[in-house]
């Protein structure tokens, strides 16, 4: 099935870049444009894609305002979010995977990535920026780490193996050779993971496993 797509940005030119991407990609077509946060919401409500890709600072309502509100729970139709902005907005990032983001990207990256984030976000999965993941650990790495939760006990030797590599971001395939098991092994026990956890995508359980002490050493 095709996968529909709305583009949230205030700039005309951003846009217009993604959508060229986009629809040039098989199975993808972009079915909304906004520019800016009430626009966004009024077009997911209409349009209902399976995707938005929001950029976190537009006016009249800002990107996270935006995330919060498409992906409550109360919702009628809850598209997978992708959160859009520049490096310089750390703070942006953190709040916009807790409130709902599946995934998180810089403006300046490869199309392929915008591609392949799309792609996992109408799966159910999360993607982050690669550039951003190392600046993740580090941010949490600095936090007070919550005390371990009733959940989190819940969770084999393997599997808090697994969340532990998932933390540092790596890839299925990169887990799978890192623990000597099979891909598929690996799929296997993030799924069981995050329903263990009670967590929607492999970008929660990086930021779950941050804030619960669940990382190896970071250089500062």
């Amino acid at each position: 099935m095709t996968i529909r797509v709305l583009i949230a940005d205030d700039q005309a030119a951003v846009r217009s870049a993604l959508r060229l991407v986009l629809d040039t990609t098989p199975g993808v077509r972009v079915v909304a444009e906004a520019a800016d946060g009430a626009e966004a919401i009024r077009q997911a409500r209409s349009r209902r894609p399976d995707v938005a890709v929001v950029d976190i600072r537009m006016p009249r309502l800002d990107g996270i305002a935006v995330i919060r509100t498409l992906t409550a729970p109360d919702a009628a139709h809850v598209p997978a979010v992708i959160a859009l902005t520049t490096f310089d907005l750390d703070e942006y990032l953190f709040e916009a995977l807790r409130v709902g983001a599946t995934g998180f990207l810089l403006k300046d990256n490869n199309p392929q990535l915008l591609v392949d984030a799309v792609r996992a976000a109408a799966r159910g999965q999360g993607l982050i920026d690669p550039q951003v993941t190392g600046r993740l650990v580090r941010r949490f790495a600095r936090l007070s780490p919550q005390p371990a939760s009733l959940d989190l006990a819940r969770l084999t030797a393997r599997e808090r193996e697994v969340l532990l590599q998932v933390a540092r971001g790596l890839s299925n395939g990169e887990i799978a050779r890192a623990l000597w098991i099979e891909e598929g092994t690996v799929k296997t026990h993030v799924a069981r993971i995050l329903a263990k956890l009670g967590l929607r995508t492999r970008v929660h359980a990086v930021i779950y496993a941050h804030e619960h002490g669940l990382t190896l050493p970071v250089d500062p």
